[in-house]
């Protein structure tokens, strides 16, 4: 397959991501210029470090006056998951080039990964493509970061309804998430924990350790649910 062809092909597959992160790229560039970040900043940092949820939890967690040393933390336990994506997508980069390899490990997002993930399993599809398609969605969510920085410097827009953007994306990745129960007991205890942390006082740690708190017991709970099978089995 020509370059033109892989380009056309994984500019097809990455369309509706790109569109998605304009939406919600927007929002996060508005908060970004509530805390002093101008459009080069934003751009560099969303080509660089690539996280939706960590670029709107930094501007949040600023403006809430949380901790530098919580805010990194909190940001870097949510882009564990940007480690696992890459591993499990190794796979499907046996036979390309190591440089190829790196700059498709180093570009995954959350929907690139899907799109790509998806291609992968129909057959057909390779690394070159799928790096393309990562690409295609930084670029996107970086511009549309940009643009909403400018608009921030422009249009006077209330901050709380730009983070609401925060929120819903976590809305939506909840609802797409299997209802089980191994998932319930997760959720509801990691929004037990940010209000029982909240409430002692712990407000700018609440959701990093509310989140470990889910985490942890989610684990301990399928654990003891995949012995129990075991016993019984």
């Amino acid at each position: 397959m020509s370059k033109s062809e892989t380009i056309k092909t994984a500019f097809k597959a990455a369309f509706p991501v790109m569109m998605g992160y304009i939406a919600i790229g927007l929002p996060c560039g508005i908060m970004e210029s509530q805390i002093g970040m101008n459009w080069l900043m934003a751009f560099v940092m969303s080509m660089t470090f690539y996280s939706g949820a960590g670029q709107y939890m930094i501007p949040n967690m600023w403006l809430a006056g949380a901790a530098p040393l919580s805010i990194i933390a909190s940001v870097s336990l949510v882009n564990t998951r940007q480690t696992l994506y890459s591993a499990s997508l190794s796979q499907f980069c046996t036979g390309c080039s190591k440089r190829l390899a790196f700059l498709f490990s180093a570009t995954v997002t959350d929907e690139s990964f899907g799109v790509n993930l998806a291609q992968f399993q129909k057959g057909g599809w390779d690394a070159a493509r799928a790096t393309v398609v990562n690409i295609c969605s930084m670029t996107t969510w970086a511009l549309a970061n940009v643009a909403g920085v400018v608009l921030g410097s422009l249009v006077s827009v209330p901050t709380a309804l730009a983070s609401f953007a925060m929120t819903a994306i976590f809305i939506c990745l909840l609802c797409m998430q299997k209802v089980d129960a191994v998932n319930l007991v997760t959720m509801f205890t990691a929004a037990a924990g940010v209000i029982i942390y909240k409430l002692v006082g712990l407000s700018g740690a609440a959701i990093l350790l509310g989140a470990v708190a889910g985490v942890a017991v989610g684990y301990l709970f399928s654990t003891a649910l995949l012995k129990r099978k075991g016993e019984v089995a």
